[in-house]
């Protein structure tokens, strides 16, 4: 056990912590806010965990919300799988919903994670009654035509690269360091956050061993897991959710980002949904400005 500590302003252990079982794979759940108030999700992005919300979460919870989120599979305190795909994380999601409440929710979704609450809703649209999409709008970026045969091969090109991934990581195990390494191993991928903010996440997103501090997440796991996705297929959900939407999005790339500008969003806006521009942030808007961010989703769920 580490001596190591970090606090970061704001920043609040969750309330409570459970383990669902989903198809025999343990997701780490955490709560903040009374178990008798009403439920909002929270989904996190690729490569992230659910601690990340440890500033964003309770200011949800303390405007009178039951903050519920969770690792993704291979991320965080749950379980590594055998598998990993886009399918495997909306199972896992459908799994921790179904054991929090038997009625719809509002969802707030950060980047990756807003990608896979759009398609979860497009199949399962009574478990969410609103969304807010952080930063997870991926554009209708046109593919160009492949003749069918050249598109066999990639299939097998990408499914044999995965494959080969997967044998080549099965006995990896992630470089050790310092708290302090990891903090600026991380900030080469979330430059706009301080390292006081990236110190802390090390303290609740790395485990700390006898050779050192490592990330949890899955040394085998790539941005998206097994299987096929575009980012049109994304769009083209967007536009067709059933239900009231918020999409917040901002101005400023990062490596960890989406890349998506508002003039390739703004079309697939489902009706009667609107989009928030931030200027001058970054991709991780709800932990470069959380009380802002809070505020804009507190008054969409009111």
């Amino acid at each position: 056990m580490s001596t190591d500590t970090r606090t970061y302003p704001g920043a609040r252990q969750p309330d409570r912590f459970r383990q669902v079982n989903a198809d025999n794979v343990g997701i780490a759940v955490y709560e903040w806010g009374r178990e008798s108030d009403p439920v909002v999700f929270l989904v996190h992005g690729g490569s992230d965990f659910a601690r990340t919300f440890d500033v964003f979460g309770p200011l949800i919870a303390d405007a009178g919300w039951r903050v519920v989120t969770w690792d993704h599979r291979g991320h965080g305190d749950s379980d590594y799988a055998e598998m990993y795909s886009w399918d495997a994380d909306i199972r896992d999601a459908l799994a921790v919903m179904t054991s929090t409440t038997d009625t719809a929710a509002p969802v707030v979704a950060h980047s990756k994670g807003g990608a896979l609450m759009m398609q979860l809703i497009e199949a399962s649209p009574y478990r969410a009654s609103r969304m807010v999409n952080i930063d997870g709008m991926p554009s209708k970026r046109r593919m160009p035509d492949v003749p069918d045969h050249d598109q066999t091969r990639l299939m097998a090109n990408e499914i044999g690269s995965w494959l080969d991934n997967r044998h080549n990581a099965a006995t990896a195990i992630r470089k050790p360091g310092t708290l302090v390494d990891l903090a600026a191993r991380r900030a080469k991928m979330n430059p706009r956050l301080s390292i006081e903010w990236l110190e802390y996440l090390v303290t609740v997103g790395a485990r700390h061993e006898a050779d050192g501090w490592r990330w949890k997440l899955d040394p085998s796991m790539r941005f998206g897991g097994f299987g096929p996705w575009r980012p049109e297929w994304s769009a083209l959900r967007m536009a067709s959710l059933p239900i009231p939407f918020l999409g917040l999005l901002g101005t400023v790339d990062e490596p960890m980002g989406w890349g998506a500008r508002a003039r390739d969003v703004l079309p697939w806006i489902p009706q009667g949904g609107r989009l928030e521009v931030l200027e001058d942030i970054g991709h991780f808007i709800h932990i470069e400005d959380p009380q802002r961010v809070s505020k804009l989703v507190l008054d969409f769920l009111s």
